[in-house]
C-alpha cells in the first residue's frame, strides 16, 4: 500500500528546507506563497462565510506574508477585513514584503485589535516556525479571543505552538481549523499541539513531492501504509500452528483479569493459540474464565524452564497484572537468553526501575526481539534522563529510548509514538478518548503479543496493533469497556 503524501510528517526546520530547495530550482517562491494564501482564504469562506468581519492577524515573517495574501482575497471577495500587525509591516522582507505591498489597506498594531462578536481571526502571526515563547502582545491576543469565544483559523500551525515538539509557548491560540502546506507538522499530533488545531487541513502548494521526500527524517503518521506489507496474509492451507504461539504471563490469584484480557486480545489478533501461564494459586480462578484460550501452571524459573523447551512457544507478553520485583526480572532475564520475543508491559517495566541497563543488555544482540509499551511514568523509570530533557519532543525521547534498549517502543499516550531501534518513528492519531479506561492497555499489548506471534517485525507489530487499538476503539464507542474493546478488533477488515 503507497504511503499517501497526508502521512508524511516533517519538522519546521526540515519543512524550510524544502522551500529552499524549490527556490532553488527555479520555483517563484512568491508564487507558493500566493497559493498558500488563496487556500487560506478559500478555507475561512467555506467554512464561516457568514462571518460578520474577518480579522486578519499578521506576523512578521513569511507566515505574516500568507496573511496578508489571504487578507487581500477575502478583501476581493467583497467581505469586510481588518488586519492587524505584529511590529513594523516597513521591515518586512522578501516575499512578506511583496504580499504586503499589494494589499489596499492599511493595517494596525497588533495590540490595538479588540475583537467583537461576529468575527472570524485568521491566525498568521508565527505559524509552525516558533521556538521561543510568545511576545506579551500576542499572549494578550491570545486572552483577548479566547474571552470572547470568537473561532480562529490559523495558517499553518496555531501561533504559540512549537511545530517540532507540540509545546505551547507560553500562550497558543485554539483553532477551529488549520491550513498547512504540503505535509503536517510534528506539533498538529503531539499534545498539546493537538489540541489547539481543530482539523488540519493539508493544502498542496505546487512544490514537487519528490523535494519533500528528499528531507524524509523517517517519521509519519501511523497507519496501514506503515506496516501492512509486514502483516501475514491469510493462506487457505494456514492452521492454528502456523499463525504461532503467543503466551501471557498471570499475576497471583487476586490479580488475573489484566492478563485474561491480553490473552484474549492476542487471540482476536490472529494468534494461532494462546495460553496463559499461570501461578498454580491462580490456576483455578482462571480456568473459570478461559475457553478458547488455554492454561498453563507456571510458577517458578524451573517451570518456566520446561515450558521453553518447546520451541513453538516463541512469543511473550509479561506485565499485566503480574507484580513488581526479583520474579518478573528473573522470567525476563530467562526470556532474553531463550531467544524468545516479548512485549514487556506495566509490571514488567516497571520491575526494572532500579537497573533499566539489566533488562538493555539482556535484548542487545541481534534484530529486535522486544517490544516495551510505555506510559509516562513508565517511561521515566525505564530512562530518567530522556523524561527529563525538556529539550526533546516525545518522538525524540522514543527514538533514542528504542535505541538504547534495541526495543520497538511504544510510547503511549493521547499522542502514542512508535519509534523503532534504526530512528523510524510513527506518531498515532486515531485513538479516541474513549481508550482512557481501565485494561486497555492490557488489550494493546495482547493485540501486539499475537501479531508478533504471526511473524511480523517488532516495530511493524507495535504500529499494526496501536493503529488496530485504536480501530477497535472508534467502532467500540465512546461507551466502551476493556472487554468490550476486544470484541471490535480486526485486522482483516
Amino acid at each position: 500500500m503507497a504511503r499517501g503524501h497526508d502521512n508524511w510528517l516533517l519538522t519546521p526546520s526540515a519543512m524550510g528546507e524544502v522551500d529552499a530547495a524549490a527556490a532553488a530550482s527555479g520555483i517563484d517562491s512568491y508564487g507558493l506563497m500566493e497559493k498558500a494564501g488563496q487556500a487560506v482564504a478559500a478555507a475561512v469562506l467555506r467554512r464561516f462565510a457568514g462571518a460578520e468581519r474577518f480579522v486578519v492577524l499578521c506576523g512578521p515573517g513569511n507566515n505574516g506574508g500568507d496573511g496578508y495574501v489571504a487578507a487581500r482575497a477575502l478583501h476581493e471577495t467583497g467581505a469586510p477585513v481588518a488586519f492587524f500587525h505584529l511590529g513594523d509591516p516597513a521591515t518586512l522582507k522578501g516575499d512578506a514584503a511583496t504580499a504586503r505591498s499589494r494589499y489596499p489597506i492599511e493595517g494596525a498594531p497588533l495590540d490595538t485589535c479588540r475583537p467583537a462578536p461576529g468575527d472570524v481571526i485568521v491566525d498568521a502571526i508565527f505559524g509552525a516556525g516558533l521556538a521561543r515563547a510568545v511576545p506579551p502582545a500576542v499572549a494578550d491576543m491570545v486572552r483577548r479571543v479566547d474571552e470572547a469565544g470568537l473561532p480562529v483559523v490559523a495558517v499553518d500551525l496555531p501561533s504559540g505552538i512549537d511545530g517540532r515538539t507540540g509545546a505551547v509557548m507560553g500562550a497558543a491560540f485554539r483553532a477551529r481549523h488549520t491550513v498547512t502546506f504540503m505535509t503536517r507538522k510534528p506539533g498538529h499530533l503531539l499534545l498539546p499541539g493537538r489540541m489547539h488545531c481543530g482539523t488540519v487541513e493539508t493544502f498542496d502548494i505546487g512544490i514537487p513531492f519528490r523535494l519533500v521526500e528528499a528531507r524524509s527524517e523517517h517519521l509519519f503518521v501511523n497507519g496501514p501504509e506503515e506496516w501492512c506489507a509486514a502483516m501475514p496474509p491469510i493462506d487457505a492451507a494456514d492452521h492454528k500452528f502456523r499463525r504461532g504461539h503467543l503466551t501471557v504471563f498471570s499475576g497471583g490469584a487476586a490479580a488475573t483479569g489484566a492478563a485474561r484480557l491480553a490473552a484474549a486480545a492476542g487471540l482476536r489478533a490472529g494468534a494461532g493459540l494462546v495460553t496463559v501461564a499461570s501461578p498454580k494459586e491462580a490456576v483455578a480462578a482462571n480456568a473459570a474464565h478461559l475457553t478458547a484460550v488455554m492454561l498453563k501452571a507456571v510458577e517458578t524459573e524451573s517451570d518456566l524452564a520446561d515450558y521453553l523447551r518447546d520451541d513453538r512457544r516463541s512469543v511473550f507478553v509479561l506485565g499485566p497484572g503480574f507484580g513488581v520485583g526479583a520474579k518478573a526480572r528473573a522470567f525476563v532475564t530467562a526470556l532474553a537468553a531463550a531467544s524468545r520475543r516479548l512485549v514487556l508491559d506495566a509490571d514488567g517495566i516497571t520491575a526494572f526501575a532500579e537497573d533499566p541497563q539489566a533488562l538493555f543488555s539482556a535484548f542487545a544482540d541481534g534484530a529486535p526481539r522486544l517490544v516495551l509499551t510505555p506510559h509516562e511514568g513508565e517511561f521515566a523509570r525505564l530512562f530518567p534522563d530522556l523524561a527529563a530533557d525538556p529539550a526533546l519532543s516525545k518522538v525524540d525521547r522514543a527514538r533514542q529510548a528504542a535505541a538504547r534498549a534495541n526495543a520497538a517502543v511504544i510510547y503511549k499516550g493521547s499522542d502514542t509514538v512508535i519509534a523503532a531501534p534504526d530512528g523510524r518513528a510513527l506518531i498515532n492519531g486515531n485513538a479516541p478518548p474513549s481508550l482512557a479506561t481501565a485494561g486497555s492497555g492490557d488489550v494493546l499489548a495482547g493485540i501486539v503479543g499475537g501479531l508478533l506471534a504471526q511473524g511480523m517485525p517488532a516495530f511493524e507489530a507495535a504500529a499494526a496493533g496501536v493503529w488496530l487499538h485504536g480501530d477497535a476503539a472508534q467502532r467500540a464507542g465512546a461507551g466502551l469497556t476493556a472487554e468490550t474493546l476486544i470484541n471490535h478488533i480486526d485486522r482483516w477488515h
